[in-house]
């Protein structure tokens, strides 16, 4: 349920702090005082759309947030552990949004960070939103079916049988595609089979061109290596004053003289090492001359290695080092291919593929026949109490002549609006005002199946009045006693079937627009009602008129 909602610097609202209650709440008010604010205070906080337009003039961000209780709702408190934005111990949820003027927003969940897909989903747990506009969709064909399978609890199944079509259709493809260009894809397959063969011919190992590179570098320079090898070996020991005679001489007096200073101990340590380390290098310089090949066949050998691989990558237009990665990739594409060409093999998977889709659309469709007949005999039932007597409501489901993503069948609302007279396409049909309470039955036949704890109608009753007004409060009120339930109206008689009545007004503060919200006593509650019966002439006749329609419905 809704405990509380506070709103700041969003559109014409200053500072908005309201507390909820369970019931049926009714909010009125003039034409265009902010009715609304609502309802789009919290669909943005609960994940919609958002934009800098929605700050209010002047002011840097909007600030919303909004608290939820939870404590019975068990699906949400494991939702919020599974996305680690569980509160321990708390039984409420904290939902809070900020909105900067640049139309960048963050949004938080029980104090931490949050994305938009996480608050729309929490959204789905904690509010229902039944828009002003909802009888305009109900005769398009999508919103008719997607309607019924929500009302047969089958949206999981809808995405399936979506999931399982794209799949069967892309293969499908794939057949057809193969038998139309058999002789193409053959011809594709023999020139990679053509390229594979010579690369594979040609032997390319992986790194080898780094290898032959480096053994060809050290054979160009055999000579010059061994040459600088010697002379390196000559000036540390082989020379007339070769580097380690001269060190070891260096350290044989500083040796005898430790005993005079001992500061030189660390110095002739330090040489003890050096002139180990030089004749290491020395022993190191002779293996590695010895070690240098200088055969001129080898040489020749990698030449003509370098040369075949540095061909056969230009040839491709590649880099040498790449002919192995190029080779991996050619027979990558021909396994592809040829499994692409493989008709049989396709046809295989096109079969199983379709006997997957029927299987589960066969199975959305026994849900949408169970639930087709239950859904329009509570329809038909609840128009009955709208000033439609007689008046009849069924969902015809025909078979497609080709399946689709949706199912094996269309939906289509049937009606007859009086009785006696035949059931026909509701968009033929049904007038405004019919549609309009329709849907109103539709909405509450829904709302009565919902597992979220709070329920918004916005203008809901637009197109009704006299008689069915005061019906259609009746049935609200009757669903306030199940949820929480909020209504944006302007008819008196809807209002004054309300537990409790918020008015909405709009003045100027400081030269700015400013839209707020207060609760109505009894007496303002029959002030209120009796404008929405008279007008802004409002006399003791309308009020004796407000405070009879709210007796009646007490």
């Amino acid at each position: 349920m809704l405990l509380s909602l506070s709103v700041r610097n969003f559109v014409i609202v200053d500072q908005l702090e309201l507390d909820f209650r369970p019931g049926f709440t009714v909010l009125t008010g003039e034409t265009g005082a902010g009715k609304s604010i609502i309802l789009d205070a919290l669909s943005l906080l609960l994940g919609g759309r958002g934009d800098g337009s929605l700050v209010r003039h002047g002011e840097e961000r909007a600030e919303l947030s909004a608290t939820f209780a939870i404590g019975d709702m068990a699906d949400v408190r494991s939702w919020l552990v599974g996305q680690e934005l569980a509160d321990d111990g708390n039984d409420e949820l904290l939902v809070r949004r900020v909105v900067d003027a640049g139309g960048r927003s963050r949004c938080w969940l029980n104090g931490r960070p949050a994305t938009l897909a996480q608050l729309r989903e929490a959204g789905e747990w904690l509010v229902d939103i039944h828009g002003q506009h909802a009888h305009q969709s109900l005769v398009k064909p999508d919103t008719q079916r997607r309607l019924l399978d929500a009302y047969a609890g089958a949206l999981d199944i809808v995405q399936a049988v979506k999931g399982a079509f794209e799949q069967w259709q892309s293969v499908k493809r794939q057949r057809v595609a193969a038998e139309q260009h058999v002789a193409e894809f053959e011809r594709e397959r023999e020139r990679l089979q053509w390229q594979i063969s010579e690369l594979a011919e040609l032997g390319v190992q992986a790194g080898e061109w780094e290898d032959v590179s480096a053994s060809h570098g050290r054979l160009g320079n055999a000579q010059e290596l061994i040459e600088a090898a010697q002379t390196a070996i000559d000036t540390l020991s082989e020379s007339d004053h070769d580097i380690l005679s001269a060190v070891g001489q260096v350290q044989n007096r500083l040796s005898r003289l430790v005993d005079v200073d001992s500061k030189l101990k660390d110095t002739v340590a330090l040489l003890d090492s050096a002139e180990a380390e030089l004749r290491e290098a020395v022993y190191a310089l002779r293996d590695y001359a010895e070690g240098i090949d200088q055969d001129p066949a080898e040489f020749a050998r990698i030449e003509k290695r370098i040369d075949a691989l540095y061909s056969m990558a230009r040839k491709y237009r590649v880099r040498p080092e790449e002919l192995p990665e190029k080779l991996a990739a050619w027979r990558e594409e021909l396994e592809r291919l040829s499994q692409s060409a493989d008709v049989d093999e396709l046809v295989r998977q096109e079969s199983d593929a379709e006997r997957h889709y029927r299987d589960l659309a066969d199975q959305l469709s026994l849900k949408r026949q169970q639930a087709a007949v239950e859904l329009a005999d509570r329809i038909s039932e609840e128009m009955q109490g709208l000033a439609m007597q007689g008046a009849r409501f069924a969902i015809e489901l025909a078979p497609l002549a080709a399946p689709a993503a949706s199912g094996m069948e269309s939906v289509e609302y049937l009606v007859a609006a009086n009785a006696g007279t035949a059931l026909r396409p509701m968009s033929k049909v049904a007038s405004g005002g019919e549609l309009s309470r329709i849907s109103l039955a539709f909405q509450i036949v829904a709302s009565q199946v919902a597992a979220v704890p709070t329920l918004i109608f916005d203008e809901v009753d637009v197109g009704i009045g006299g008689r069915v007004a005061e019906v259609v409060g009746r049935l609200l009120k009757r669903l306030g006693q199940r949820y929480q339930v909020l209504c944006i109206t302007h008819l008196p008689q809807v209002a004054a079937c309300g537990d409790n009545q918020w008015q909405v007004a709009k003045h100027l503060e400081a030269g700015r627009t400013v839209s707020s919200i207060q609760t109505l006593s009894d007496r303002e509650r029959v002030e209120e009602i009796a404008r929405m019966l008279g007008g802004e002439q409002i006399t003791d006749t309308t009020r004796q008129h407000a405070a009879e329609l709210l007796a009646l419905v007490a």
